[in-house]
């Protein structure tokens, strides 16, 4: 029986395009480990129309349980239920403050519960993960959650996880982090805030530089004695703009790299270009598109899903007229019928990740898969 406050398309609130996203992501979440889909039914069974306040509180009191259970199976020593329960109630306390606004406390609150809930999980997994912190800024550092590989033993290839100007870090510890362990890489789960509130966003969207921040934490990884530097790659999750793929440009290090290749920027070129009948497109003011630059002999996977922004005819040709066919860029659209098609892969990002790790396990190689 489908709850009250959901459509027959699954879609909730259909008002509220925002957190009808956010009840998928966290349904598509179940598969990974992020949520039950049992829960996320009762919670939309419980949810009161006109209320605004009924989010946020229904899925906090929901973390509050998970976590709840997690110190109660860690007491009794379940190393394995503990972890599931911090990783669930890591998640429904992300989904408690999303729809609050940036200077709303509750919102902070529920963050500092969730980085609280993600350190315990860290410390209770094996080998044991580490909170790090990487120089960026004046004033800023990065934060990042280091999950090594499953042996634990030696230098690993390693993968950093990073999102758009605003997304948490915590998310990649069940949506990407299973993915790398099965395939003995490392991982390193970053996100640009920092220990900054949310409404320090508007500080970083205002910067043009923020593809500086992966040189830096490259230089980090290169101090590593766990890291096979040779062996280092970077995943953009729910690509938006381009700033890892500018930062692929100016970074040799990597030896590859899953982004979206500076296709968002030569679109907005192209936008405004034939929008004011532009013929010179160096005069836009939009940051430059890495697909027009040659080959960085870094290898290039991108993925995007046919009913998402940009559609996956206009990808290709865009990819095709900038790299001409070069063999280090690689293009896999999403059909519908495959599942996996909504903008980021949003429909069923477990079937998306699959792909790109077996991608990036043939380019880096794998050792000690569990």
């Amino acid at each position: 029986m489908i709850p009250a406050c959901l459509s027959d398309d699954w879609t909730l609130c259909p008002e509220r395009e925002d957190i009808s996203a956010e009840f998928t992501r966290l349904l598509t979440a179940a598969q990974e480990g992020g949520a039950t889909i049992a829960e996320c039914l009762m919670i939309a069974r419980q949810l009161k129309r006109g209320d605004d306040q009924s989010w946020h509180r229904e899925w906090k009191k929901l973390a509050q349980a998970n976590r709840q259970r997690a110190e109660a199976a860690f007491a009794e020593g379940h190393m394995a239920s503990a972890q599931r329960n911090w990783l669930r109630a890591m998640n429904y306390y992300s989904a408690a403050a999303m729809p609050l606004d940036q200077t709303d406390e509750r919102r902070w609150v529920a963050v500092l519960a969730m980085q609280e809930c993600a350190r315990r999980y860290l410390a209770a997994r094996g080998p044991a993960g580490e909170v790090v912190t990487i120089p960026w800024l004046d004033g800023h550092a990065l934060q990042g959650y280091f999950l090594p590989a499953p042996t634990g033993r030696g230098r690993a290839a390693t993968v950093i996880c990073i999102g758009e100007p605003g997304h948490r870090k915590e998310e990649f510890l069940f949506k990407l982090a299973p993915h790398a362990r099965e395939r003995g890489f490392s991982m390193l789960a970053l996100d640009l805030l920092g220990d900054q509130r949310d409404d320090y966003l508007d500080a970083l969207r205002r910067r043009r530089d923020i593809e500086s921040s992966i040189p830096c934490v490259m230089d980090y990884l290169e101090t590593r004695s766990d890291v096979d530097f040779d062996r280092v790659a970077i995943v953009a999750d729910g690509w938006g703009s381009s700033f890892v793929a500018r930062a692929v440009l100016q970074e040799p290090r990597l030896a590859a790299a899953v982004c979206d290749g500076g296709l968002w920027d030569l679109h907005e070129r192209d936008f405004f270009a034939s929008r004011f009948a532009l013929s010179d497109v160096s005069i836009i003011p939009v940051p430059h598109a890495p697909l027009m630059a040659s080959s960085t002999g870094c290898p290039m996977l991108i993925t995007l899903g046919e009913d998402g922004w940009l559609k996956a005819d206009r990808a290709r040709q865009i990819v095709r007229k900038s790299w001409l066919g070069s063999s280090d860029v690689a293009l896999k659209v999403f059909t519908a019928a495959e599942t996996g098609a909504a903008q980021a892969h949003a429909d069923n990002p477990s079937l998306a990740n699959e792909y790109i790790f077996d991608w990036l396990e043939s380019r880096l190689g794998a050792a000690g898969r569990i």
